[in-house]
């Protein structure tokens, strides 16, 4: 699913819809060069999903921790400044039981991270942003499947 997103609404309107869609366990591996849009697509869907007050950007901590409305947990992290996939194992995050893991620059983190259900990659388009959305599981297919059916989202221009 490729989609044009002209504006950080229409950004943002991507993330609330992938949260009304997202499976009850999810990772979703954001892939694009700086300021291509991930974090934002970030917040939207963390936002969307109940997390209330600040949402730190992770770029110097690497992980961020949020609780969600429904109980679960979601990570957000932002491998960028890793030089070497094994520093993975200093953040903790052996064992985790996330229901939904955000992964900017996941390339980084090789192997050592969980599989995506869902490759979200961003890049700057003209004035605004492309969104390409792959599945990587079967999950991930139905949720891009699930994507289709909402309103918001059906209102903005697919990509050329």
């Amino acid at each position: 699913m490729k989609i044009f997103l002209a504006d950080t609404e229409a950004t943002e309107t991507l993330g609330r819809a992938l949260a009304a869609t997202r499976p009850a366990n999810a990772v979703v591996h954001l892939h694009g060069d700086l300021g291509a849009g991930k974090s934002t697509l970030a917040r939207a869907m963390l936002r969307a999903l109940g997390v209330v007050g600040a949402i730190r950007s992770p770029t110097y901590t690497l992980v961020e921790r949020y609780p969600l409305a429904d109980g679960g947990e979601a990570l957000h992290l932002d491998l960028y400044r890793i030089a070497d996939a094994g520093e993975l194992e200093f953040l903790g995050l052996a064992g985790v039981d996330a229901t939904l893991w955000l992964v900017e620059w996941p390339e980084r983190g090789g192997a050592r991270l969980p599989k995506a259900d869902l490759r979200v990659d961003m890049a700057i388009a003209g004035a605004g942003r492309g969104a390409d959305l792959t599945a990587d599981s079967e999950a991930g297919r139905r949720w891009l499947e699930a994507l289709v059916h909402i309103p918001e989202l059906r209102a903005i221009p697919p990509a050329s």
